[in-house]
């Protein structure tokens, strides 16, 4: 029988992360989920350690992939339950009780499920919630034209319905997220925000350490939903919020 949820973990060198991710898996008190695990092929201490884990693991896959959207389609390929959801290595759920809250809230069957991050630094220090430590607040009632002012929802805290998403694009190295979050928006009808934070978020990701990349894949993606005016308009008010956010902040981003 098909669970209710699928979690996708991706993973490539997570010697240093990967158990924390599964200890906040299986520690949460709710079992009606699949895990399937992506890894790029691991030359480190990952797979030794997913290893413990193995009888609790729907799909273990560890093979070269052409990047880490090629290793989130393969587990959507591989996925079974009604809702799809990406935790990768050294991202946590929020809380002991988080899966449990959103399996309570997905069986009312909304089409998309969202919610807060807490972001945590390098060394595990919680920094505070997405919405409040950085200039990306959190709609109440989103859609898929909120993404004009950014990323305003974290993939780590986006559940969608397996039925309405779409594969990750593949032109895209580095913000594929943002595209596919979008494009799951414009197919749903009953959107949920969550009053828990879903996830703790580890933060300096690979979309950070390439943020020039980053930058211009996303300018390219919301030019592609939005047209180019529109695209710049926002930009320029990303840019002043960014600067005015940083200046309240006495000079500091997060």
């Amino acid at each position: 029988m098909s669970k209710l949820l699928s979690i996708i973990t991706v993973t490539y060198q997570a010697e240093a992360f990967i158990e924390n991710t599964l200890r906040s898996i299986f520690s949460q008190r709710e079992d009606d989920f699949e895990l399937i695990i992506m890894d790029g092929g691991s030359r480190d201490r990952t797979l030794e350690l997913v290893q413990a884990y193995k009888n609790q693991i729907a799909h273990l896959v560890s093979e070269p992939d052409k990047g880490i959207y090629d290793a989130m389609n393969k587990g959507m390929a591989l996925a079974t339950g009604k809702y799809v959801y990406f935790l990768n290595a050294g991202d946590t759920f929020a809380g002991p009780d988080t899966l449990r809250q959103i399996i309570r809230d997905l069986q009312n069957n909304p089409d998309i499920l969202y919610g807060d991050a807490i972001f945590v630094n390098p060394a595990g220090k919680a920094i505070g919630l997405r919405s409040e430590v950085s200039p990306h607040e959190l709609p109440e009632n989103l859609s898929w034209k909120d993404f004009k002012k950014g990323m305003v929802v974290c993939h780590q805290s986006f559940i969608a319905k397996r039925e309405l998403a779409p594969m990750f694009s593949m032109e895209y190295r580095m913000s594929s997220d943002i595209d596919w979050e979008i494009n799951c928006l414009k197919l749903a009808h009953s959107i949920k925000k969550t009053d828990y934070p879903i996830c703790r978020y580890l933060m300096g990701g690979a979309s950070v350490k390439n943020l020039k990349t980053s930058w211009k894949e996303r300018f390219q993606i919301l030019k592609k939903h939005y047209g180019w005016w529109t695209t710049c308009y926002y930009h320029l008010i990303i840019a002043i919020r960014g600067l005015v956010f940083t200046w309240q902040k006495k000079g500091k981003y997060w």
